[in-house]
C-alpha cells in the first residue's frame, strides 16, 4: 500500500514520530496507517538519513535559513504573527527556535516587536492568563471529547467534533459532521481507534449522545455501552460544570480564535479541509504552554491497546446476581422494580452487594458501576 496522496506529509510526519518512540510496535502502527511494512521500513530508514525531510519530495526546497540579521528576523516574527493571530512572545519564539533559526529574541522583545507593528493590542496582552491544571501521567491515560457547538456553512449546519489526549494534548480527532447522533461520533472513534489504538479512560459531557447522568442510569447510551463493551471506562462532567474538560475547552477557544471566527465556509468538505490543516500545526507546529512550550506531538505515543475486530463476551464474576434488562430499562430485584437505562435492553447487568452497607448494591456493565441501589430507600412492589 502506499502514501494517501492528500496527506502525505503530514502522514509520514505523524508516522515517524509515533515508530520513533521507545518500545512502538512498528509493524502494528503500519497496520493502522495503511501502509506495508515495506513501505513504513523505507520510510524510517529515509529519515535516518535526512531527518523529517524525508516527509517531503525530494525536489522541496529548505526552510528559511538559520542566518539572518536583525531586520529579517523582524520580518520572520512579522510573518509568523500574521500566519498565526493568536500566537504570543513565547510560541513565537519556541516555533522559530523548532525551524532551526538563529538569533532569536526572548519573548519580551517579539512582543515588543509585536506591539510596535500593530500586531497586539494592550487589552489583548492584559487579558491572556496562565493556567495551572491536573494533568494524567501518560499519553491515552485519558482522552476528553465534544462537539464544539456548532456553525452555519453555505450548504448547512457544521458540528465540529473534537478529541484531544489528556497527558500531550495531542488532537486526535476535529471532524467536520453534518449531525450530532451516536453514528456520526462511532464513525469518527473507530477511525480513531484504528489509527492510535484505545485510551484506558474517555471523559465526556451530559446530554446526547454521551448519555445524561442526571436522567438515570449512570449516564449509559448506546454509545457509552459500545465503548464500555471494548474495556474503556467512561466518566462524565460534572453537569454545568463544562471545566472538568477543561483541556478540551481550552483547545475549544484555540480553534475559535484561530479557525472559525470570521470565516466563511462553503460546504462540509471545504471545513474539514481546513480543520486538516490547522490540526498539522496544531499538533507538530504551535508550542503549547500548558507542557512547557513543547509540541503535543513530542508528547503523545499511541495507545499498545489495538481496536479489536469483535467485541468479547459479557462476563461477571462467580457471586455476582446477573440479571437481563427489560424493556425501557426495568430490572426486578428482590420484590423491587427498578428502573436503569434504555439503552441496556436485553443486556445482561451484574448486581454486586456492597459490603460495608446492608441492602445496598452497585450496578456493573461490564467493568463499569453506573447505579447504586439501596433496598432501604426503595420500597417493595406490592403485592
Amino acid at each position: 500500500m502506499s502514501w494517501n496522496p492528500r496527506s502525505a506529509m503530514d502522514l509520514k510526519r505523524e508516522f515517524l514520530e509515533l515508530a520513533l518512540r521507545e518500545g512502538a510496535n512498528r509493524r502494528e502502527l503500519c497496520r493502522r496507517f495503511g501502509i506495508s511494512p515495506k513501505t513504513g521500513y523505507e520510510l524510517l530508514k529515509r529519515h535516518a538519513q535526512e531527518g523529517m525531510q524525508a516527509c517531503t519530495p525530494r525536489s522541496s526546497k529548505p526552510h528559511k535559513s538559520p542566518s539572518k540579521t536583525a531586520g529579517k528576523m523582524e520580518d520572520l516574527i512579522v510573518q509568523l504573527r500574521q500566519q498565526h493571530p493568536s500566537w504570543g512572545g513565547r510560541k513565537i519564539e519556541r516555533r522559530l527556535l523548532d525551524l532551526g533559526h538563529e538569533g532569536v529574541p526572548r519573548p519580551s522583545t517579539i512582543t515588543d516587536i509585536l506591539h510596535r507593528n500593530g500586531l497586539v493590542t494592550r487589552e489583548a496582552s492584559e487579558a491572556s492568563q496562565h493556567w495551572t491544571r491536573f494533568e494524567h501521567g501518560a499519553p491515552n491515560d485519558l482522552w476528553q471529547i465534544d462537539f464544539k457547538g456548532h456553525f452555519q456553512t453555505n450548504a448547512g449546519t457544521c458540528y465540529p467534533l473534537t478529541l484531544l489526549d489528556d497527558h500531550s494534548r495531542f488532537n486526535l480527532a476535529l471532524n467536520a459532521c453534518s449531525g450530532m447522533s451516536t453514528e456520526h461520533v462511532k464513525s469518527s472513534l473507530h477511525s480513531v481507534f484504528q489509527r492510535y489504538g484505545m485510551p484506558a479512560r474517555i471523559n465526556a459531557d451530559n446530554g446526547s449522545p454521551w448519555g445524561s447522568p442526571s436522567a438515570g442510569g449512570g449516564g449509559l447510551s448506546e454509545l457509552t455501552i459500545w465503548l464500555v463493551r471494548m474495556g474503556i471506562r467512561i466518566s462524565h462532567s460534572r453537569p454545568y460544570h463544562p471545566q472538568t474538560n477543561g483541556k478540551l475547552e481550552r483547545f475549544h477557544r484555540s480553534l475559535k480564535v484561530e479557525l472559525l471566527n470570521g470565516r466563511c465556509y462553503s460546504d462540509l468538505e471545504q471545513v474539514q479541509t481546513a480543520f486538516e490543516r490547522w490540526r498539522e500545526v496544531y499538533n507538530h507546529q504551535r508550542p503549547h504552554e500548558g507542557i512547557e512550550m513543547q509540541t503535543p506531538m513530542t508528547r503523545y505515543a499511541a495507545s499498545t491497546r489495538s481496536y479489536p475486530s469483535q467485541l468479547e463476551p459479557i462476563e461477571y464474576l462467580p457471586d455476582d446476581i446477573v440479571i437481563t434488562v427489560g424493556w425501557n430499562g426495568f430490572i426486578k430485584f428482590k420484590g423491587r422494580k427498578l428502573r436503569t437505562s434504555t439503552a441496556l435492553h436485553r443486556l445482561p447487568i451484574a448486581v454486586r452487594p456492597d459490603p460495608n452497607n446492608d441492602g445496598c448494591y452497585n450496578l456493573y456493565f461490564c467493568h463499569q458501576r453506573f447505579m447504586r441501589l439501596d433496598l432501604n430507600d426503595t420500597p417493595p412492589l406490592n403485592p
